[in-house]
């Protein structure tokens, strides 16, 4: 069986590793030496992989030096792909890993990527830069696939063996090579693409599709928030259908569903076209931390408060609820909208990792609230927060504003 390189060891490359290494020979690396320690001493920090989970992957071994990659036949490259201050792709991790691939690959071996990028991006700017730095020809010495991740951080019932997984490889014996890998651990199945501009499309307009039905309930929100509706209400009784669709308003962050739709973007306007319904839908998302923000100063106003020198609490900083992740998270524009309004925000998450969140956002998060606050602003429910009491925490004019729905209705002056 040929050995498997994974090349970037994050929230998708390291259960993609543990899972091969149950059955074949794995080296997992990754140019971050503390996460290759720690992954060494049976700790996974994103929380993805368990003590248990990585001692069950026997034939998996960790590394942070490129020379040990020659050993592979097949590298799978599972590095970010984000975006940049102005909202374009950002490629450099991925052609950062390309070329290191590159530099070890040997006749016969097979690139496989699974990062999100747009149609193309895979033939167009990544084969370039293996062919360069190996002295190889793409497709007659060495051939590539592409196979879309469905990771979703922190969903302990949707893991990586029971998501149907998207193959494709750069000729039909190749795609057929990459398909039959995968169904090594995809119990629940493959669906092998027509090419790899296929399987790359197919990825970037799943999150795509997600991001505008949120958009559509976050429109929603703020149409019956002038007319003082409450939107839970509205999708309550309109959920009642049977082919309604259960989406709900919110911050939309996170690696994927916020990031996606741009690197599609990008491509169609690269060929002269210029989306609009995606675009538009993104502009909404953006905005929606702005709205909340605003809508708690006005809601402070109505009860007498001050606003500048005022103080406030922001319950949670990832990007979703009950997983370490603080990337691209959308909590960040309701914080940084509350201080431009001369509020001090204090932000409490005992999910996230504080040096993250000091490095990445350059906020320092407090260990446990104050009892004296104007407002307490819900914005990640994790379980943790179950049990909290607001009315302990907050001044006696102070106000609650639940994003996420999170708690009882009657504990809280405004949900989104």
């Amino acid at each position: 069986m040929k050995k498997i390189a994974v090349i970037g060891l994050g929230y998708v490359g390291l259960p993609l590793a543990a899972e091969f290494g149950k059955y074949r020979e794995v080296l997992g690396f990754d140019i971050n030496e503390k996460r290759v320690k720690e992954l060494k001493d049976g700790f996974d920090r994103t929380l993805e992989v368990d003590t248990n989970e990585l001692k069950e992957a026997s034939q998996l071994k960790y590394t942070s030096d490129a020379n040990d990659l020659i050993e592979a036949k097949i590298y799978i490259i599972t590095v970010p792909t984000p975006i940049n201050a102005y909202k374009q792709p950002d490629l450099t991790p991925l052609k950062m890993a390309s070329a290191t691939v590159g530099k070890t690959l040997k006749k016969g071996d097979i690139v496989i990527y699974e990062s999100t990028v747009y149609p193309g991006c895979t033939e167009d700017d990544c084969v370039p830069i293996i062919e360069k730095e190996s002295g190889l020809k793409y497709n007659q010495d060495f051939f590539c696939g592409y196979s879309p991740e469905r990771i979703n951080p922190g969903d302990k019932e949707h893991r990586l063996p029971t998501i149907k997984k998207v193959t494709s490889g750069s000729t039909p014996e190749i795609a057929e090579e990459v398909d039959q890998l995968y169904k090594e651990i995809i119990t629940a199945g493959t669906h092998k693409a027509s090419s790899i501009k296929v399987a790359e499309a197919a990825k970037v307009i799943e999150n795509s599709q997600r991001d505008l039905n949120i958009a559509f309930v976050n429109e929603l929100a703020l149409i019956f928030d002038k007319m003082g509706i409450d939107t839970a209400d509205v999708l309550a009784a309109a959920g009642t259908k049977w082919n309604f669709l259960p989406f709900k308003p919110g911050l939309v962050g996170g690696h994927c569903i916020g990031v996606d739709p741009y690197y599609l973007t990008h491509k169609a306007e690269s060929l002269g076209y210029h989306p609009q319904v995606i675009l538009s839908g993104r502009r909404i998302n953006d905005n929606m931390g702005a709205h909340v923000a605003s809508s708690v100063v006005k809601l402070m106003a109505q009860k007498g408060s001050v606003i500048k020198g005022s103080k406030a609490l922001v319950m949670g900083i990832t990007f979703k609820e009950n997983c370490p992740d603080i990337r691209n998270s959308k909590v960040i524009d309701v914080i940084r909208e509350l201080e431009s309004y001369g509020i001090e925000v204090d932000t409490y998450d005992p999910q996230a990792d504080s040096d993250e969140v000091k490095h990445e956002y350059e906020i320092n998060l407090i260990e446990s609230p104050k009892k004296d606050y104007n407002a307490i602003i819900l914005a990640v429910s994790h379980k943790e927060f179950k049990s909290f009491d607001l009315s302990n925490h907050l001044q006696e004019n102070g106000v609650t504003y639940d994003i996420k729905g999170f708690f009882e209705r009657s504990l809280v002056n405004k949900r989104l």
